[in-house]
C-alpha cells in the first residue's frame, strides 16, 4: 500500500513538472512571436554613422534573445519528451537521478549536478 503512494508522489509530482512545462513553453513563445517584430531602419539619409552603429548593435541583441529563446524552447520541449518517455529526472551521462532542488530550479535539465560539473571543467 505504501509502494502506491509513493508511485502516486511520483505521478504528481512529474504531473507538476508537466504543466510547469508547458506554462514555461507558452512564455517562451509568446516572447518569441513578440520579439520577431523587431525591424531595424539603416537608411543612411535620416540617421547618423552612430545611429546605424546603435541599431546594428540592438539588431545583434535581438537576434542573440531569438537564439536564446529557441534554445530554450527545444529544451522545454525535450524535457517534455523525457516525461512522456519516463526519462525524466535523470541524468544523460550517468543515468543516477537529478536532485529535485536541481529539477525545481530548471525543470529542463538533463545532467546531474557531478556531470554537469565534469563538462565545465
Amino acid at each position: 500500500m505504501e509502494m502506491l503512494f509513493i508511485n502516486q508522489m511520483n505521478i504528481v509530482q512529474l504531473e507538476n513538472y508537466r504543466q510547469r512545462l508547458f506554462l514555461l513553453k507558452q512564455e517562451v513563445e509568446q516572447s518569441l512571436t513578440e520579439d520577431s517584430h523587431h525591424v531595424v531602419e539603416l537608411d543612411q539619409s535620416r540617421m547618423g554613422r552612430l545611429s546605424r552603429m546603435d541599431a546594428l548593435q540592438d539588431q545583434q541583441l535581438a537576434i542573440e534573445v531569438q537564439r536564446r529563446l529557441k534554445r530554450k524552447l527545444q529544451a522545454i520541449e525535450g524535457a517534455l519528451n523525457r516525461i512522456n518517455d519516463d526519462d525524466f529526472g535523470f541524468c544523460y551521462l550517468c543515468d543516477e537521478a537529478i536532485t529535485e532542488a536541481r529539477l525545481t530550479f530548471d525543470p529542463t535539465v538533463t545532467r546531474c549536478l557531478q556531470c554537469a560539473d565534469k563538462i565545465s571543467d
